[in-house]
């Protein structure tokens, strides 16, 4: 006999191999487009918002109802969506609502959902809007379609700076690249609320805190190519595979544009990328395949289960630079899997040559797959990784890195060199660790690379018993 059941955040249901749970839409808000299609999106899929895996069908009626897979079994968290985060449900005020919970047993059962609003439909209340990038003044559009070579798309990409930037020419700031920018800055573009990494950062700033002055760059998931790029191994049920074309444009396409049109400070030591889920793991992967680029690390509740078997067989051929920060973040009931895989990346990353002191790791118990949770957390983990006396030990002049900035005009073929002293030398590195330029420079100095082949160097750059170093790529 079918039992209904009524549902809020938490449901208890259960199903067998041979009688599987239904779920039955018995409300949708009035607006909801009569030929839309709704998804189910969760912990189970890689919270892909269109997987055609796990959309309802739409009975004569008018309801909407989708059959769980016997082998959908445990604990599980879901959103509704019409097929992207700007489409997934909301309270009736359209408000961001936390994530639905499943925990699946061994009975058939018929669970009755409620939508009570759709992320972009109805209009809300000027007093409960959400805030958009229109209204914070820190935070920009860089582009609204940057092209992707790499990847032959093209996407938003956003920027914060800080509060000083445009009242302090001088300065130069270190830059945090961010991955999921729907989620970064803006609550009307979010899965399910923003980080609110431009408010801590100015709050951060205002407070004296000289390290908070940080440039982010963050760059727009593709939606339906989200789990493709942001992987760069495949995973026989989600997809995935494009992410070391992902990572190339980052280091290749994005940081040379960004360096050369901020006020950026270039060098590794001043750059870092953070992001959650799966941008954890992209985030993992592109510190290890450009361990000359990135120093500083956010990983938060990363979903290594995706390709964990490639990812640590990466790891131990391509170990991580022992002078890169990492700091872990997730919560110990986020799945059976993540905080273990969590643990067993610092653990191999320290087998393979990182400190342990080069590695925060935190396992809140409250902590959840949430914007809320990362949100939470990230004030901590950025002040972990960009303080300035934090990682003195890596640099072999000792004291703190050189703050300098250096960057390849690629039609002219001239690096343009900022020092914060009047005079120092750069190195360029190729390859083969062969020197192939050595040069005493001067800030603003510019200096002709037409001579060398195209390719990727290690530019070292010295000035009054400081260093620093970064990947030049010449096209």
């Amino acid at each position: 006999m079918k039992s209904l059941i009524s549902t809020g955040i938490l449901l208890l249901l259960s199903c067998t191999s041979r009688a599987q749970t239904v779920l039955r839409l018995v409300q949708v808000p009035a607006q909801t487009p009569a030929a839309a299609t709704i998804y189910m999106a969760g912990s189970f899929n890689g919270w892909q918002p269109a997987n055609k895996a796990y959309a309802f069908t739409r009975g004569a009626d008018g309801k909407y109802e989708y059959t769980l897979p016997a082998s959908l079994t445990g604990e599980l968290e879901f959103k509704l969506t019409r097929g992207s985060w700007n489409t997934a449900e909301t309270d009736a005020q359209h408000q961001d609502i936390p994530n639905r919970h499943l925990v699946v047993k061994d009975q058939r059962v018929v669970i009755a959902l409620q939508v009570a609003g759709w992320k972009d439909g109805g209009p809300m209340k000027q007093e409960n809007a959400c805030v958009s990038t229109a209204q914070k003044p820190n935070v920009q559009i860089l582009d609204t379609a940057f092209y992707i070579p790499q990847l032959e798309r093209k996407r938003r990409i956003w920027v914060y700076l800080p509060t000083d930037y445009n009242s302090n020419p001088a300065k130069r700031y270190a830059v945090l690249y961010m991955h999921d920018g729907q989620n970064v800055f803006d609550a009307c573009t979010s899965f399910s609320g923003e980080w609110g990494v431009d408010e801590t950062l100015s709050q951060l700033q205002q407070k004296g805190l000289d390290d908070a002055g940080c440039i982010v760059i963050a760059v727009d998931n593709g939606g339906a190519e989200r789990l493709n790029e942001l992987s760069p191994w495949r995973n026989t049920e989600y997809g995935g595979g494009q992410g070391e074309h992902y990572v190339d444009f980052l280091v290749h396409t994005l940081k040379p544009y960004v360096d050369a049109h901020y006020r950026t400070l270039t060098g590794r030591e001043f750059t870092g990328l953070a992001g959650s889920s799966m941008g954890g793991l992209i985030s993992t992967y592109a510190a290890l395949r450009y361990p000359q680029v990135y120093s500083k690390v956010g990983v938060f509740s990363p979903a290594f289960w995706f390709a964990k078997d490639s990812l640590f067989q990466y790891v131990r051929q391509h170990p991580a630079s022992p002078a890169t920060r990492f700091y872990f973040v997730s919560g110990t009931a986020e799945s059976e899997t993540m905080v273990p895989l969590m643990q067993a990346m610092r653990d191999s990353l320290q087998r393979n040559g990182v400190p342990a002191g080069n590695m925060a790791y935190s396992t809140p118990a409250d902590g959840k797959h949430a914007e809320w949770f990362w949100k939470r957390e990230f004030p901590a983990a950025y002040r972990w990784l960009y303080e300035q006396d934090g990682t003195s030990h890596n640099y072999r002049l000792g004291g703190k890195p050189l703050a300098y900035s250096a960057y390849l005009n690629q039609e002219q073929n001239q690096l343009t060199i900022h020092l914060p002293t009047k005079k120092g030398r750069i190195e360029l590195l190729d390859q083969a660790q062969r020197v192939v330029l050595k040069k005493k420079v001067t800030t603003g100095t510019t200096v002709a690379l037409g001579q060398l082949e195209p390719g990727n160097y290690l530019l070292r750059v010295l000035s009054d018993k400081q260093a620093g170093q970064q990947l030049l790529v010449k096209k």
